[in-house]
């Protein structure tokens, strides 16, 4: 009797560090056949991540092209893995949160009456246009899923409140805690000097990282100038700023930055090296979805430069804050928590909220209940 097919896709680094733990679950799983398909909507970034959790793609789509728009990357990965999905033929479609290759991967299966999982379902803010476009592509794939793997019990209250969401919901904690999990190491070795000269300086330590659509052009202006600002205010501190290639935001920053002696503009570390940077770090700044959740894993904290977030968990648990794009309002929340950072009265000693580090396993036996392998379905995480 054959086994029950599995096609895991993703594109991003974000989707590939969460769904790492997963793939592995799936792939040591004797009743499954797993195959990842990836379209490369980022290369580089990606190829790291795969590198480091030593992961093979199975189908590489590889569409990534230099200031690609939305449109390409929607249309191409469509076709690309509707062809996939058509040779396969799988029996389940998994997808994680609310990239243009989520929504894309999910489309292509339900096109093709096939049931897809969605892990990290059911994240909300209060408008689709916020953050953008991520916003509308996590609440199109809700609509498509059959199956929902939640991070946190308010993002299955989101569902299950919500009648038009009609899959199953499963709370199973968020694989990013997994991750952190697999690469954590206090005894980190830092094969960038700059990296382990940060890492060891004996002032204030900012890590910063900025690069969503709504925050492109002036409100990153703004935070750069804000960051200037908090380095004058602070003059032991320093700032490494892990920029994202993409030549809309180094464009920015590059002008305001670079060149500055107390700012390090390094591209994004491989997760192991920034995971172990952050737990280094005093106080992060960042518009991250991801960096909220694992900040509760390292027991750090973050002004998140939102006007709002879909992870409100990270700020009630009192993990995170947060402060506008804005360059005066930036400056007058790093005056206000760093000292309470250094002080270690920041963030306090609870649990985090996104679970226990344990959600790959989750994910694997739901998957294995919708496919008609497990009598009974997994606990909610908690319950």
């Amino acid at each position: 009797m054959s086994r029950p097919q599995v096609v895991t896709a993703f594109g991003t680094r974000p989707e590939a560090i969460k769904m790492a733990p997963v793939v592995r679950a799936l792939a040591a799983a004797d009743d499954l056949d797993h195959r990842l398909v990836v379209t490369a909507q980022h290369r580089e970034l990606l190829d790291d991540v795969l590198e480091l959790f030593a992961i093979a793609a199975d189908h590489d789509l590889n569409l990534m092209q230099e200031r690609q728009s939305l449109d390409y990357v929607a249309s191409q990965a469509l076709t690309g893995l509707g062809r996939v999905l058509d040779e396969l033929r799988p029996d389940f479609v998994l997808v994680h949160g609310d990239t243009t290759t989520t929504f894309i991967a999910a489309l292509a299966a339900f096109y093709r009456s096939i049931p897809v999982g969605h892990v990290e379902a059911g994240l909300r803010t209060s408008t689709v246009k916020r953050p953008f476009p991520e916003e509308l592509n996590r609440r199109a794939t809700d609509l498509i899923a059959a199956h929902y793997y939640c991070p946190t019990p308010g993002a299955a209250r989101n569902l299950r409140q919500c009648p038009e969401y009609g899959g199953e919901v499963f709370v199973t904690g968020n694989t990013a805690l997994d991750a952190v999990r697999l690469v954590h190491d206090p005894e980190f070795s830092f094969a960038d000097e700059r990296l382990a000269a940060f890492a060891g300086h004996d002032g204030p330590k900012l890590l910063v990282t900025a690069h969503r659509r709504e925050n492109w052009g002036q409100p990153l202006a703004a935070v750069c100038r804000g960051l200037l600002a908090v380095l004058a205010d602070h003059p032991t501190a320093l700032a490494c700023f892990c920029w994202h290639p993409n030549p809309a935001v180094r464009e920015t920053i590059g002008p305001l930055l670079e060149g500055h002696p107390r700012v390090l503009l390094v591209d994004p570390p491989r997760y192991d090296a920034f995971v172990n940077l952050t737990a280094r770090c005093d106080l992060l700044l960042t518009d991250s979805g991801g960096i909220q959740e694992e900040i509760s894993q390292l027991r750090r904290f973050a002004l998140v430069l939102r006007a709002e977030t879909e992870r409100p968990e990270a700020v009630e648990a009192g993990f995170a804050q947060l402060v506008a794009p804005q360059e005066r309002a930036l400056r007058q929340a790093v005056a206000q928590v760093l000292p309470r950072c250094l002080a270690g009265e920041i963030p306090p000693a609870v649990p985090s909220p996104f679970g226990d580090g344990h959600a790959a396993e989750r994910v694997l036996e739901a998957v294995r209940y919708a496919l008609q392998l497990a009598d009974s379905p997994p606990g909610d995480l908690g319950a």
